[in-house]
């Protein structure tokens, strides 16, 4: 039995904010090290899977120059499938930016096809979670489904965030709502499914001819296959997964990396989560540095006097001396300068937070500070908890030392780049 996956990695993704401004969703680095779509390749691979279709649209190619060829996953390989990316493109029939989720595997779907699989198994490129698909497999073919989608439970006071499945005795699915104001239970759609190919075929062809479909495998394709009777099952999941859509709920994740034990083990060999990692020299840590409860990544410098607590930094990270780093993730080469205070921020690639500088802040409720890729803030100056601070920002561009939790400063416009 022949099983082809297809990622679909292509959201805007603009509840991430400015992390999402210059990459795709599924590029946004996690964990120091990883980005989002590392968990979803890497669950590939560990479950023997190595067929992969990558389906990208909005900013691609931050994402396309991290799985390059695949081979940080072993799927640099010809006769035995390998990873392919695919991005909208222009032919004689109609076809451009995909409508929604069934649409980009439709716009794809001769590709999809391609080598007859026996089923197509399409994953979100998105979430944090490790598993085991051949499980999963294994109960699609058991149950004789059409259809088998991952389902994890959730709080009921969350579930209206989540398309919501209602199930049998037999985990066969009697109702699916999406984002339903009072849902009829608490089990979540995890956007893990489990297509036989024939079935698939069928169900996208009959949608791409509806003129009120949005195309969306939630929002149509779901519904209409359990209200018309087909063979659709629930695979109960009972792991830690993540849907880090959201600022807050990506901040979280990382979080969750650093409770004892932590939420999802990084350090398990049995599986392991591959990336693409630069050649970078060990972390060094200067006497009088101190590090409490933090995940610290390769080159990073801290120097004497500096104090990373709860954080995670990502590569190349220099925290100088004096500064202090709380409850933050800080991604690659950003530098913090001397006797700067940083809390509850998100910052971006390549930042330079000034001297003394405060960034973000305590409050009653989690309100994240956020800096975009390669800005400079300028020394001493005051971000509350909330401030926005977009890409590409200089020292000139701030309107005053002392911004607002609900302001947002932007560059200002500097003519072409060359």
């Amino acid at each position: 039995m022949k099983t082809r996956v297809v990622i679909l990695a292509g959201g805007e993704g603009s509840r991430l904010s400015i992390l999402t401004s210059k990459r795709t969703k599924p590029a946004v680095p996690f964990a120091g090290k990883y980005r989002i779509i590392d968990f979803a390749l890497s669950n590939c691979v560990n479950s023997g899977l190595f067929d992969v279709m990558v389906v990208a649209q909005y900013r691609p190619h931050s994402l396309i120059e991290h799985i390059g060829s695949g081979a940080p996953w072993d799927l640099n390989r010809d006769w035995t499938g390998g990873v392919r990316i695919y991005t909208p493109y222009r032919s004689r029939s109609a076809s451009g930016w995909f409508a929604g989720t069934a649409d980009a595997v439709q716009q794809n779907f001769r590709f999809v096809k391609s080598g007859n699989p026996n089923f197509v198994l399409i994953l979100s490129g998105d979430h944090i979670y490790k598993m085991d698909y051949s499980e999963m497999l294994a109960f699609h073919r058991a149950q004789r489904a059409d259809l088998t989608m991952g389902v994890i439970r959730v709080p009921i006071e969350e579930a209206s965030r989540f398309g919501i499945v209602a199930v049998d005795d037999e985990f066969r699915v009697t109702d699916f709502v999406e984002k339903p104001p009072e849902p009829p239970s608490d089990l979540a759609n995890m956007g893990i499914y489990i297509f036989n190919l024939g079935v698939l075929d069928k169900v996208l062809w009959e949608d791409h001819n509806r003129p009120d479909s949005s195309h969306d495998f939630g929002k149509d394709i779901l519904p209409r296959m359990v209200k018309e009777g087909y063979r659709v099952f629930a695979f109960p999941y009972k792991g830690y997964w993540r849907d880090v859509g959201t600022v807050l709920s990506y901040w979280e994740a990382h979080m969750d990396l650093l409770q004892e034990p932590p939420l999802l083990d990084l350090y398990d060999r049995s599986w392991i989560i591959h990336t693409r990692t630069e050649e970078r020299p060990p972390m060094r840590m200067r006497r009088g540095a101190e590090v409490r409860n933090s995940l610290i990544s390769d080159g990073c410098i801290l120097e004497p006097g500096s104090l990373v607590e709860h954080s995670v930094l990502s590569p190349g990270v220099h925290v100088k001396s004096g500064a202090v780093v709380r409850d933050s993730i800080i991604l690659t080469d950003t530098v913090v300068e001397e006797n700067a205070q940083v809390e509850r921020a998100v910052i971006d690639k390549r930042v330079v937070v000034g001297k003394g500088a405060q960034v973000g802040g305590i409050t009653p409720e989690v309100t994240l500070t956020m800096i975009g890729k390669a800005s400079i803030l300028p020394p001493n100056i005051v971000l509350e908890p909330g401030a926005l601070v977009g890409t590409d920002v200089r020292p000139e561009d701030f309107p005053s030392d002392h911004i607002s939790g609900t302001s947002y400063v932007e560059a200002a416009h500097r003519g072409p780049r060359w």
